[in-house]
């Protein structure tokens, strides 16, 4: 695990719904954590919107420097985020917006993440969202946020959901194209993941289907609107 870990990947692929449970996770091993909103190309389901949430567990939320408004969308990056990239005693995860225009906000701090010893990118991928279901779709969005910001994807989070919806068969799915893109590009899967309450399901679907190598990483979701919860 790098000190830095950097979240990118499509539109509404899940980078903020981890880069959440993953701050939260790293805060159960570490005493000073921080999670980057870096994310200005989406008004919608960015970490600022659990600052209070993540601040009262203890986590440091930097976001742009005009302030905790969602309804603001401003092209800037605050300069207060250096502070936990150059403060080695931080473990920091970096929550990106969207595709290689998202992605293009890291070139304003680029000199903090070429150290491949100290960070690492990882791409979020749902199989179900349409520009991702497919090699080539997932594979064009791996390649243009490279090229955008001059640093490679170091591991594959397989992120395949439907909400309320989401059924280990989904998974599983988003799994086997994860496993054609780690074939094609050599970038490895890290991370599978899995709300909470599927995790045995998934674990015998595993068993059965010999995927061996697959690494669950179980999540709750924090991010959910609270209407998808009313009945």
């Amino acid at each position: 695990m790098k000190r830095i870990t950097l979240i990118v990947g499509h539109y509404g692929s899940g980078k903020t719904e981890f880069s959440v449970n993953h701050v939260i996770n790293l805060k159960k091993q570490h005493d000073k954590v921080a999670i980057l909103d870096m994310d200005i190309a989406n008004p919608y389901f960015r970490s600022r919107e659990r600052q209070e949430f993540l601040e009262d567990m203890g986590i440091a939320i930097h976001f742009n420097s005009f302030g905790y408004d969602i309804t603001e969308d401003l092209p800037a990056i605050s300069a207060c985020m250096k502070a936990p990239l150059e403060n080695k005693d931080y473990m920091v995860v970096a929550d990106v917006g969207g595709d290689n225009a998202g992605a293009r906000v890291l070139n304003q701090f680029k000199k903090y993440f070429v150290d491949e010893s100290d960070c690492e990118m990882l791409i979020v991928v749902n199989a179900n969202r349409p520009e991702t279901t497919t090699l080539e779709g997932a594979l064009y969005h791996i390649r243009t946020i490279e090229a955008e910001t001059g640093l490679k994807v170091k591991g594959l989070i397989n992120n395949t959901h439907l909400l309320r919806e989401t059924k280990v068969e989904d998974i599983i799915e988003g799994y086997q194209l994860c496993r054609e893109i780690s074939r094609e590009t050599g970038i490895p899967i890290t991370y599978t993941t899995c709300v909470e309450k599927l995790v045995p399901e998934l674990e015998k679907a595993k068993t059965e289907q010999g995927l061996d190598d697959m690494v669950f990483y179980p999540i709750k979701l924090y991010m959910r609107p609270t209407w998808l919860d009313r009945k």
